[in-house]
């Protein structure tokens, strides 16, 4: 049944140009690595875009579970708007050397779980980028330069297109129902752009995933330097549902969603309440993050090291479904479909379960489900598809000029929903 529930939106997929590079994804690969953040410093809910020339700064910054400090290396590749290396020699894309230290790190305090953290920011004196576009940054042990330990996604823009979007519920397949379309227009007049409408890439996603961006070849139309897209299949989305929250800032009292706390040598373990299908309920407005997580201990003036690592238990009462997987999608979980973020469907409680290690804070999740032979998550079977629901929606704009070898990105722009 749900598997029928959601062939609209796999007619959609159809329509859609891939964007999704699965090797060049944000993730973590080593188990004693945890919470992973990529930043614009000073704007915590500002996607990870900086613009080249001026004082803004990406922040890296994540932890290794160890008594002692690691001594990392981190590289960059350049990519273009399809996440694939450009093929840019080093000396094209940086001034100096491709590779830094990271010599930022404090030792956690008080905590049962002993951890390092770790950050540092782009660009900074050791690498410092000249070109605007993708950029993959790939971090290793000093002594290991091929065994790549995380990988992370960050963005420069030269902001010389100035770009909006709009959302609105009434789509070109239904009205004030499951959907939200998009408007954007591209003012190219500062931008150098020969032909606005062959000469761009727009490239759309919904709250941070990336198994459902978007990308556009031409617009609809052009109106002088402008070029406007809107009335497009790939600018309609699955409007989803408001994200569930869960607190865990207090190991002495249950905090919004816990329902209890246990100790178990060496960690505290928070059992969530049971999670159900929202699908056929009707659509209820909570003021969420739209997929973020913040590390926060409520008695603390630097979480960044005194927040403790705790097993936090998800539970979904959600019959066993042959074949589709079920994951949890969230910043926390970096967005991608592996063992990590996956629910297992236990035969003895009849529920889909997970135990995560995660840092005390403030979080934001959905479950999504993927059928056989998908490539990226739906809302609708569990979620469900609530036209009111606010989501953010983010669009960058690339252009390659003639005879260049890369993907400029010339603009952005973030909005959430109208209704």
């Amino acid at each position: 049944m749900a598997l029928r529930r959601i062939s609209v939106a796999l007619t959609l997929l159809c329509a859609l140009l891939p964007v999704l590079a699965a090797d060049t994804m944000t993730g973590v690969f080593d188990e004693n690595i945890k919470s992973l953040q990529v930043r614009l410093s000073g704007d915590d809910f500002a996607p990870a875009i900086a613009v080249l020339g001026t004082d803004d700064r990406i922040v890296v910054s994540f932890d290794e579970l160890s008594d002692d400090r690691e001594f990392f290396r981190y590289s960059l590749v350049h990519c273009n708007a399809n996440w694939q290396p450009s093929g840019l020699l080093d000396s094209e894309f940086l001034d100096g050397f491709n590779e830094g230290t990271i010599d930022n790190y404090e030792f956690s305090q008080a905590t049962t779980a002993h951890y390092v953290h770790y950050s540092f920011t782009i660009p900074n004196e050791q690498v410092s980028p000249r070109i605007s576009g993708n950029y993959l940054l790939k971090i290793y042990p000093e002594d290991d330069p091929d065994k790549t330990l995380i990988q992370v996604r960050f963005m420069l823009s030269e902001a010389t297109a100035h770009t909006t979007v709009e959302a609105a519920a009434q789509t070109d397949i239904d009205y004030n129902k499951a959907h939200q379309q998009l408007s954007i227009t591209v003012d190219t007049d500062g931008a150098q752009v020969d032909d606005p409408f062959n000469d761009l890439i727009v490239v759309a996603g919904q709250n941070g995933r990336l198994d459902n961006e978007r990308m556009l070849r031409h617009p609809l139309r052009v109106q002088g330097r402008k070029a406007i897209y809107e009335h497009s299949t790939p600018l309609i989305f699955e409007a989803g549902n408001e994200y569930r929250r869960f607190e865990t800032v207090s190991t002495n009292y249950p905090g919004m969603g816990v329902e209890s706390i246990d100790f178990f040598d060496p960690y505290y373990n928070f059992t969530l309440y049971g999670d159900e299908r929202r699908d056929d309920e009707p659509y209820v407005y909570d003021q969420t993050q739209n997929g973020r997580y913040f590390v926060r201990e409520y008695n603390s003036d630097n979480s960044d090291t005194e927040a403790d690592y705790v097993v936090v238990h998800f539970s979904l009462d959600y019959p066993n479904e042959t074949g589709a997987m079920i994951f949890l999608d969230g910043d926390f979980t970096q967005r991608r479909f592996d063992d990590n973020a996956r629910m297992f469907y236990n035969y003895a409680t009849g529920r889909y379960e997970r135990a995560m290690l995660l840092k005390q804070g403030a979080y934001n999740y959905q479950y999504l489900i993927v059928p056989p032979g998908a490539k990226r998550g739906y809302t609708n079977a569990i979620e469900g598809d609530k036209y009111q629901t606010i989501n953010e929606y983010n669009v960058r704009v690339y252009h390659r000029r003639r005879g260049e070898r890369y993907d400029r990105l010339i603009g952005s722009a973030t909005c959430r929903t109208s209704i």
